[in-house]
């Protein structure tokens, strides 16, 4: 059945309103940990494990709800999403005890988790033409929340407390909930005829919880092992697919899909080589070039606000030129970006800096929006939730690995000292053998962007 303009229109204000909350609340809530900690005489482990335990959950349950998305319905499982994300940002608000906050906040992953693997299916689903320009209308929101997240999380916590930081987004996911279900009256669905595979998708959820668990835990020895029993489970979902008729991740989609499998692998890298920037950056800049951390937070919000312009633009561009030019491109700012930040110093100056910052956020919104386009096109209609579930895991799994890059060199440069004992020289070491790593990274993923082959003739 052909969709109307205005159902369209309104699933993009579902998905993009969404899209906004929830990295916003993502965000956000790093800035209240502080005060949260200690309102609640959190120790650091538990103050941690507030933040890993929703991106554990995140990334964990992305996939299977993928999957269910396109066997019960996209909306439906969208809804359920935002109902979750909403009704547990209440209870966190309320929460008087550092474990009540952290089982909350992996229940909240889950919920992000069944937005999250929807959204994109159902932009999919019902735009094709424009499919790129709506998918960079996405992708801008997402950066836009993240970027806004912290000015939005250290307002509301010092003026109203950190319990309003997770009360403020009730009244938010009541209304986006409430607007979908009135206003999107379709349902969409991708392979109504199968059943979802339960045992197929524990196996994958064990192992990428395990995969992700170790990288926090690297370089500790714990880390390894945790990654290595992550890579067992894996090797037998493999196994099991190969001996049996189970759908809960086509292998085709790999093996018979170069465009899904390349484009993939770029994203991830991508979003490894690019997560931990800002991270680095702040302590750079507070540390090194001792800056205060307003000024730090309006130098780092620049790349977002850079990429959030251009992503619609860029998106927009890849339903004309073949997306694995653009993405390529995007890879190839990126890169030189990072080149260039990599050389910088105390006596940098700041316009300097912004500029190389300026062709990162390019480089961001020209590989994101048409890479997310070559995915989804890539795949078939039946196949958009498992797809939009990958793009997000990407995303999630990445960033994982970016961080965990940093923890690695910091803890054999610098070891187990606070930051603001650490000497100069270690610290310019170890930042210019991340930024060096990073750039490496994103020399690779050029290759593997033009690899992918082409979705449409130029």
């Amino acid at each position: 059945m052909k969709k109307t303009s205005s159902s369209n229109y309104n699933v993009l204000i579902s998905a993009t309103l969404s899209s906004f909350l929830i990295p916003l609340s993502l965000s956000a809530v790093n800035v209240a940990l502080p005060k949260m900690g200690k309102e609640l005489i959190m120790t650091s482990s538990e103050l941690s494990w507030t933040a890993n335990s929703y991106l554990l959950t995140s990334a964990t349950f992305l996939l299977p709800f993928g999957n269910m998305a396109d066997i019960f319905g996209r909306k439906r499982v969208f809804l359920f999403g935002m109902l979750l994300f909403t009704t547990i940002s209440l209870f966190l608000s309320l929460s008087d005890s550092s474990t009540s906050i952290i089982i909350f906040r992996a229940l909240q992953g889950i919920g992000g988790a069944m937005v999250f693997g929807t959204a994109v299916a159902l932009l999919a689903s019902v735009y094709e033409e424009n499919r790129g320009k709506v998918l960079g209308i996405n992708a801008a929101s997402i950066y836009l929340g993240l970027s806004l997240g912290p000015l939005v999380g250290g307002i509301i916590t010092e003026n109203f407390g950190w319990r309003y930081v997770f009360a403020i987004k009730v009244p938010i996911g009541i209304i986006v909930l409430l607007f979908t279900l009135f206003s999107v009256k379709e349902e969409w669905y991708g392979k109504k005829d199968e059943q979802f595979d339960f045992a197929g998708a524990t196996l994958y959820s064990l192992a990428l919880f395990l995969s992700m668990l170790g990288l926090s835990r690297i370089p500790r020895i714990e880390g390894f092992l945790l990654i290595s029993g992550g890579m067992v489970l894996f090797f037998v979902f493999g196994y099991r697919k190969r001996i049996g008729k189970y759908q809960f991740f086509p292998t085709e989609m790999i093996t018979k899909n170069k465009t899904f499998l390349y484009s993939s692998l770029a994203a991830l890298i991508h979003y490894g080589s690019t997560y931990g920037l800002s991270f680095l950056l702040s302590l750079f800049f507070q540390h090194i070039k001792a800056f205060s951390a307003d000024k730090t937070g309006l130098i780092l919000i620049f790349q977002s606000v850079v990429q959030s312009i251009l992503s619609p633009f860029a998106g927009k561009l890849s339903d004309k030129i073949e997306p694995r030019v653009i993405s390529s491109l995007g890879m190839g700012l990126t890169a030189i970006g990072i080149f260039f930040l990599s050389l910088c110093g105390p006596s940098t100056p700041v316009i300097w800096i912004l500029l190389y910052l300026a062709f990162v956020g390019i480089g961001f919104a020209f590989f994101i929006s048409p890479n997310t386009n070559a995915i989804i096109s890539s795949v078939d209609k039946r196949r958009y939730g498992v797809a939009s579930s990958v793009v997000a895991t990407t995303r999630l799994v990445g960033q994982s690995i970016s961080m965990s890059l940093i923890m690695i060199v910091f803890s054999i440069k610098i070891g187990e000292r606070p930051i603001d004992q650490v000497v100069y020289l270690q610290f310019m070491q170890s930042y210019k053998a991340i930024l060096v790593a990073y750039f490496l990274m994103c020399v690779l993923g050029i290759y593997i962007s033009i690899k992918r082959g082409r979705l449409r003739t130029l």
